[in-house]
């Protein structure tokens, strides 16, 4: 069948290890010195070990493949000794495009806000302003054109961030256009692409890319890593990540 899949480049990979114990169904091992599929129906293809290669060589490819089989997990992970994963389901697949009448779905419109002036100190707490300034949102969704990233400071930010850090509109948001998404349910190279657009007809001025602590969220980092490096542009570039519980990591 036809389906998503880990790949992982034997050029790049130099051995580490780090994807090993990321990888919850026990679907990659090191042999002969390089990371290595121990079988096509062992991977999810959800891609939850991407964030932890040093060296970028895992990604998510498309290709005919053994299907995703949970029972053989079970089996795989018993035989190691380990603890049987979660329930896993196939990584989605992308949407059909769906063509609205008009120019197009209202809620994808490319839109820009006037700046929210700063708050009073002693504002409610259930009143204070968002620090958002342009619609949409979602990286597959903002025209790679559009006037509000000309010039601008730009947020990657993966979409469970928002959620877990409390103070994300001031401390991070404020003043930059910002783009989200989710690289464990998304297709990574999809994003690396549009990032690569983003950043070749745009004139961002910095990034920062906010993500999670836990190991699938790196992947939004490797594609913004990949895709600054594909545009050329000499850019100034941060990582940020937060913990599940709120805090920040480094």
């Amino acid at each position: 069948m036809l389906r998503k899949i880990v790949k992982i480049d034997q050029e790049k990979c130099d051995g580490c290890g780090l994807c090993v114990p990321s990888c919850a169904e026990g679907a990659i091992t090191i042999v002969n010195g390089k990371a290595v599929l121990a079988a096509d129906n062992l991977c999810d293809g959800l891609g939850a070990c991407l964030g932890e290669c040093p060296q970028d060589a895992i990604t998510v490819e498309e290709r005919e493949a053994d299907a995703f089989d949970e029972a053989a997990v079970e089996q795989h992970l018993a035989a190691q000794g380990k603890p049987a994963s979660v329930h896993h389901q196939p990584a989605p697949a992308a949407p059909a495009p769906h063509h609205h009448g008009g120019g197009g779905c209202p809620g994808s419109r490319a839109m820009s806000f006037a700046r929210p002036q700063q708050a009073p100190a002693d504002q409610p707490a259930g009143s204070r302003q968002s620090q958002l300034a342009q619609w949409p949102v979602q990286l597959h969704l903002v025209p790679t054109t559009a006037p509000y990233f000309q010039g601008a400071d730009l947020l990657i930010t993966a979409d469970c961030v928002p959620v877990a850090y409390a103070g994300y509109h001031e401390d991070f948001l404020k003043g930059k256009a910002v783009v989200m998404g989710c690289p464990k349910l998304d297709d990574n190279n999809f994003y690396v692409q549009k990032l690569t657009e983003l950043f070749t007809k745009s004139d961002i001025k910095s990034i920062t890319v906010l993500k999670m602590e836990v190991p699938c969220c790196g992947g939004i980092a490797m594609a913004a890593r990949q895709a600054l490096a594909a545009s050329g542009k000499q850019i100034p570039y941060n990582e940020v990540t937060i913990g599940i519980q709120g805090a920040i990591k480094g």
